[in-house]
């Protein structure tokens, strides 16, 4: 059975979808895991379309639901280990000497936010894993907070599975509509993504006006009364 051209009649060769297709009919089940391992490390390579692809393929019978499902955390599992390692090799100090430079931020907001994953790291993690856009940066903090490694990689096998299992049975279940699947998700990555650059904007405001003081804020009332 050609996956090629049953899966994608409507995606040219040359694109994502047909080369995940294309891993996936050469390799199986590897194949999906190979793929979405190097989504983990490479965020522009949408899970939302690899996933229900495996998905669909499992559908028509190329590989199994277990298989898709068994290599495709696999792979997460193994993209988020090697960001993890990212971490670890840069260490506390170099994100201290890098965190120094940058402008409106000081080293006791870097301490707060080591306080507050040392102390909610599962959490973050374990949820990370299942939100668009987070779930393969929040392995680098993790790697560099150093969080015991079969914490780590448990947390990941499980919020992977969820997540994935999720994608993969909607393709599996939509048939020749999974690349539906993408538009729903890409919506949602685009909210948490605008929640991402509100919540920046509004720390960033916050520290220009602390940096102010409350001598130029009177100077500035003083001069709108003027």
């Amino acid at each position: 059975m050609d996956l090629m051209t049953l899966a994608l009649p409507q995606e040219p060769a040359g694109g994502i979808a047909g080369w995940a297709a294309d891993l996936v009919d050469t390799l199986g089940g590897p194949g999906a895991g190979l793929a979405i391992a190097l989504e983990n490390l490479f965020p522009p390579l949408p899970s939302e379309v690899i996933l229900p692809l495996t998905g669909f393929a499992a559908g028509q019978g190329v590989i199994s639901l277990a298989s898709a499902l068994f290599w495709t955390t696999l792979g997460s599992v193994v993209g988020a280990a090697a960001l993890y390692w990212i971490g670890v090799l840069f260490g506390r100090e170099r994100m201290h000497a890098l965190w120094s430079k940058l402008p409106l931020v000081k080293a006791s907001d870097l301490e707060r936010t080591e306080a507050w994953f040392a102390k909610h790291g599962t959490k973050a993690v374990l949820l990370g894993r299942m939100v668009p856009i987070f779930r393969s940066l929040i392995s680098v903090p993790a790697g560099v907070e150093r969080m015991r490694l079969p914490v780590f990689l448990s947390l990941t096998a499980l919020g992977s599975l969820v997540w994935n299992s999720v994608l993969v049975l909607a393709g599996y279940w939509l048939g020749d509509q999974w690349d539906a699947v993408e538009t729903y998700v890409g919506l949602l990555s685009k909210a948490v993504l605008v929640l991402a650059v509100g919540a920046v904007a509004v720390y960033v405001a916050v520290r220009v006006r602390s940096r102010k003081g409350p001598g130029s804020a009177a100077e500035a009332r003083h001069r709108r009364i003027r």
